[in-house]
């Protein structure tokens, strides 16, 4: 059996793709187990006796917990840096940088060039 290496690349881009809602599923299944564990205890007594108000504090510090780590990842540039990490390993985009570096070499020394035959003037 032949495999097209385009296909399997599609395949991958797909999978890679879904890993979020897997994500999301692999979240509320997390919930779910953790107030299973903690309804014999009395904070989880009290989580489920108070429900309606125990759900909508636990999204909004869901939501601020989650916004804080995204502030710090923003500060701290860890994402940023492990784009650039991913960036440089693939060798189209390795490609592309060491282009536009060449570019702005050359541009740069045509800017001076430029400025020389300026002044002669």
């Amino acid at each position: 059996m032949k495999v097209d290496k385009r296909t399997l690349i599609r395949w991958k881009v797909y999978i890679d793709r879904s890993k979020m809602y897997v994500g999301y599923i692999n979240l509320f299944m997390m919930v779910t187990i953790f107030i299973g564990a903690i309804k014999n205890t009395d904070i989880g007594k009290f989580l489920l006796s108070n429900i309606y108000i125990a759900i909508p504090v636990l999204i909004v510090v869901f939501i601020f917990c989650a916004l804080l780590l995204g502030y710090w990842d923003s500060k701290l540039g860890i994402r940023s840096e492990e784009m650039r990490n991913l960036s440089l390993q693939n060798p189209v985009q390795r490609e592309i940088l060491l282009t536009v570096r060449e570019l702005k070499e050359e541009q740069a020394t045509l800017l001076e060039k430029i400025k020389t035959l300026e002044n002669k003037k």
